[in-house]
């Protein structure tokens, strides 16, 4: 990567409209504070996990970094790794997992849940979890021209 992209560009042809499912899937977990859903360390918090995965070996998979907004004041983020990371809240992902991708304006992100919600309930599944997946930093975005989110929901 260079100065003017950390993020690498993304795809989303694997992950639009596609069903996934991870057995005991790796992920070292970390929390974000948030005010009013908007994430304010979101960045430092990345780059203290990004090096403790560098500096034990392991490997980030597929810049997969999924938020999980549990109040207007916190998000749990889990960051895909190829193995368990001594010292880390390290967790796992099992199930089936419906993913869609949006492009736009975090302001259309409720629009996006609702679509969401309603394939996953035309599919005859309700959603046990919701994961949203920010694939690029705002920086990034503004220069590949789309801010792709991806939705994950852990379906029943």
């Amino acid at each position: 990567m260079n100065e003017e992209t950390c993020c690498p560009e993304f795809d989303p042809i694997p992950w639009d409209g596609t069903t996934i499912e991870w057995t005991n899937k790796k992920f070292i977990k970390d929390k974000v504070f948030t005010l009013f859903y908007i994430p304010m360390n979101f960045g430092s918090v990345i780059k203290r996990m990004d090096e403790k995965v560098k500096n034990s070996g392991g490997k980030i998979l597929d810049c997969l970094c999924l938020s999980d907004h549990t109040s207007k004041w916190n998000m749990d983020i889990y960051l895909a790794v190829d193995e368990a990371i001594p010292g880390e809240d390290n967790a796992t992902l099992t199930g089936e997992f419906y993913s869609k991708v949006y492009e736009g304006s975090f302001k259309d992100t409720g629009k996006w849940c609702e679509d969401f919600k309603s394939i996953v309930k035309s599919k005859n599944k309700s959603i046990e979890k919701l994961y949203m997946w920010y694939t690029t930093c705002p920086k990034c975005a503004k220069k590949y021209g789309k801010n792709y989110v991806v939705i994950l929901g852990k379906m029943n």
